[in-house]
């Protein structure tokens, strides 16, 4: 099946072949301050495109005749537009000049569609998370960034091991699919930490579709997609910095390194990091056992392009991570020897290569892509019992365990533009991909053991149809073939997106998706809960959950000689049928014992308002609230002998954040964010001393304030800035103070905040 539908995409891509025009295109990119090297240079709706050299000088060759519309970008600068009238072997000469940009308007994003499109021609919505961003609010990893977007909140889970979820749009991590350069190389077991692991200097922008819009991307894309995109080689730079954080006396060190060099004039370069971070305990409650957890964490990667000629791209992404951390009492001793405790050490290669050939006079593209994923893993998660019969047991056996996890996909896409389809213009885009993910987790000692492979080949088509300037109908269809579950699965996407004018965006999207009856992050997470542990297995019977997603929206965005305004509002519902649930079975001699069924259905419904606004590049703000709820069709059983309740549990009916940033001269610069979590309902186990009974427990709403201040000092040449930078976050120490204590805490019983008060200082050297 794999081989017939790839031989039936080269047989499209064939048929798409022609020759082309010998017409060349000349010029030079330059900005206010001079030329400017490795811009982007593109003929709109084509696949002609190359870079500027480090003069900024560019050439496009084998243009056929015709008219056309001339893109030229550089971040950090307006898009520049001309209109061309091509004759037959004529030569052309350019001097684009472009003009400092402070807005996001003409940003080209890749996730909405799978193909490159302005964020305001995507038909469906697309959110951009990019490097200021992370830089105003001082963002370590992947995790922090993610906070600071509409309809997104990112959650600990455990008091313990500090695991992180994404919530989206109201549903929990298991329904958002993170992707990788564009890649599922996030498995459920390194999904566990994978958040918190990424570091934040690694990322050159993070893209998020929410809801059904992400359909295209298979299973596990119920509550949307995001795309973490790695920095790739733009032109010569450094960077070398070091963060000092004080979190309420614990101390977290912070050393990044990033450097970029382009080679053979362009056609070629390579990019590097590296990220050492090292963070000790933090005891919220002083009672021996930590609330964070301490951290050694190590990443390294690369990414390289090299273009063999102007219409070939190679792209090659690597990187390792290596972290190793521990939580639970605050002890130097063998880890099997403390009252309670996890211990993880992590060994992660992430690794992806993506060939593009353009061909049918830059009117076709050809992409096809490997991706690969290896965790391996070395854990302890156990309590020392009390008597002495348990204790002799537990010393000759301790809970230590071992796992494995590899993902590997493979596959194919063809884009074709029909510059006359009928009606306007289509760009038809057809697809298939193999994935495998194997996850071996066990500890022998408790009896547990997941060995999980899945297969799934999946096949997409996929019509964006601009039938006019002002109207554009994306039609998609998705068929997997997944090993877990007996048919295949086909998942329709329609979206709809009318522009009655240049500023304003009316969207429509419905769509659906499917998860497998195959465990997911949370399910591979061993909590501390009743003085035992709990674990979460697998219903013999269950079924694939099935979901239908809708979603509207209005996004508006003035640009004046000054000032930007917008905003957007968004009203999305989805419906799962058979979704999943965990139902309460009892105990065996380790603790609590879970199992994952599937219920009769559920409903997540909400609204999310954003609003932005800049002012001359000096003053910015941006902002979301999300108002939802989530509610099981009928009541489920959290806790034996408590009452049933339809509500999803740790999900807050709003949440929100907005950021500040005010650069009044061009070497300081100022922002502040705020982050609101809503009050949520918990289930809390009895065990700890402040918790005799089982309970439903209703938190308090948090709202995080945070500041950061830097100022810029330029070096030498003038080609090297030098940036002291400091702050403070959580200022108002918005954070749990009801946590459980001693070694039989429900280590699940953990809301609000992620840290508590953190000082912060550093320095950072970089090229401009």
């Amino acid at each position: 099946m794999f081989y017939k539908c790839l031989l039936f995409l080269f047989l499209v891509m064939m048929t798409f072949i022609s020759t082309s025009q010998n017409i060349t295109i000349r010029g030079t990119v330059s900005g206010d301050n001079g030329p400017l090297p490795y811009s982007s240079i593109q003929l709109e709706n084509t696949n002609f495109g190359s870079s500027s050299d480090s003069e900024g000088n560019f050439i496009l060759t084998g243009v056929p005749p015709g008219e056309y519309t001339l893109l030229v970008t550089f971040v950090g600068y307006e898009t520049y537009k001309e209109t061309l009238r091509l004759e037959k072997n004529k030569a052309i000469r350019l001097n684009p000049e472009l003009k400092k940009m402070e807005s996001r308007l003409d940003d080209v994003v890749i996730t909405g569609t799978r193909t490159a499109k302005k964020i305001h021609d995507s038909p469906v919505m697309v959110g951009i998370i990019d490097r200021r961003t992370l830089d105003n609010v001082q963002a370590c990893n992947l995790s922090e960034g993610l906070r600071f977007q509409p309809g997104l909140r990112v959650e600990t889970n455990c008091q313990t091991c500090n695991y992180t979820q994404l919530r989206m749009n109201g549903l929990g991590g298991g329904y958002s699919q993170i992707l990788v350069n564009g890649r599922p190389t996030i498995s459920p077991l390194t999904g566990l930490y994978s958040l918190e692991q990424m570091p934040a200097n690694m990322i050159e922008r993070i893209e998020v579709v929410r809801g059904g819009g992400s359909a295209l991307y298979g299973s596990s894309a119920i509550g949307g997609t995001v795309n973490v995109i790695s920095r790739l080689p733009v032109k010569d730079s450094y960077e070398l910095s070091y963060t000092y954080q004080n979190i309420a006396g614990t101390d977290d060190q912070i050393i990044i390194g990033n450097a970029t060099k382009i080679l053979s004039e362009n056609k070629s370069g390579v990019s590097v990091f590296i990220n050492r971070r090292n963070r000790g305990f933090y005891d919220h409650n002083r009672d021996g056992f930590s609330e964070l957890p301490r951290i050694d964490n190590n990443a390294i990667g690369s990414s390289f392009y090299y273009k063999p000629t102007e219409n070939q791209k190679l792209e090659v992404n690597l990187s390792g991570i290596h972290e190793y951390r521990i939580g639970g009492e605050m002890l130097d001793k063998e880890v099997h020897l403390l009252k309670q405790a996890e211990e993880r050490t992590h060994k992660i290669l992430i690794a992806n290569a993506d060939y593009q050939i353009n061909f049918n006079d830059g009117n076709s593209s050809l992409i096809s892509y490997l991706a690969y994923q290896l965790t391996d893993r070395q854990h302890y998660t156990g309590i020392f019992p009390d008597d002495s019969s348990s204790i002799s047991e537990h010393l000759i056996n301790p809970p230590y365990g071992s796992s494995m996890s590899t993902t590997f996909q493979a596959g194919s896409q063809i884009n074709n533009r029909f510059n006359s389809f009928f009606i306007g213009s289509n760009v038809i885009t057809l697809g298939a991909e193999y994935t495998i993910d194997d996850v071996l987790d066990i500890i022998p000692s408790y009896d547990y053991k997941i060995d999980q492979r899945t297969l799934n080949l999946g096949v997409f088509a996929q019509s964006d149809w601009q039938l006019s300037e002002k109207l554009d109908l994306l039609l998609g269809l998705r068929l997997d073939k997944h090993n877990l579950v007996a048919d295949p699965i086909i998942n329709p996407r329609i979206s709809f997106m009318y522009s009655p004018w240049k500023s304003t965006q009316f969207r429509l999207t419905w769509g659906n998706g499917f998860r497998a009856p195959q465990a997911f992050d949370s399910d591979m997470h061993i909590a501390f809960a009743g003085g035992g542990v709990s674990r979460i297995r697998l219903s013999p019977d269950l079924l694939p959950e099935r979901s239908r997603s809708y979603s509207a929206s209005v996004n508006f965005d003035k640009p004046t000689d000054h000032y930007i305004i917008g905003y957007t509002l968004e009203t999305f519902y989805t419906e799962l049928h058979d979704a999943f649930f965990l139902q309460p079975i009892g105990r065996d001699i380790h603790g609590l014992v879970f199992e994952k069924q599937n219920g009769q259905g559920a409903r997540v419904q909400g609204l999310t308002f954003e609003i932005r606004a800049n002012y001359d590049g000096k003053y910015q703000i941006e902002g979301g609230f999300t108002w939802q709820n989530s509610l099981y069709e009928r009541p489920v059983e959290n806790i034996q002998g408590l009452e049933s309740r339809r509500e999803f549990l740790r999900t807050p009916n709003e949440y929100g954040y907005s950021t500040l940033t005010i650069n009044a001269t061009r070497k300081w610069s100022n922002s502040f964010n705020l982050v609101h979590t809503g009050s949520m309902v918990l289930a809390h186990f009895a065990g700890a001393p402040e918790n005799s009974s089982d309970n439903y427990t209703s938190t308090p709403s948090f709202t995080e304030i945070s500041f950061r201040t830097a100022y810029k000092l330029t070096l030498g040449t003038k080609n090297t800035v030098l940036e002291l930078f400091g702050g403070i976050k959580n200022i108002t120490n918005a954070y749990q103070n009801d946590f459980d204590s001693g070694k039989n805490r429900d280590s699940n019983y953990i809301y609000g905040p992620p840290a508590p008060r953190t000082f912060y200082l550093g320095l950072k050297i970089a090229s401009l």
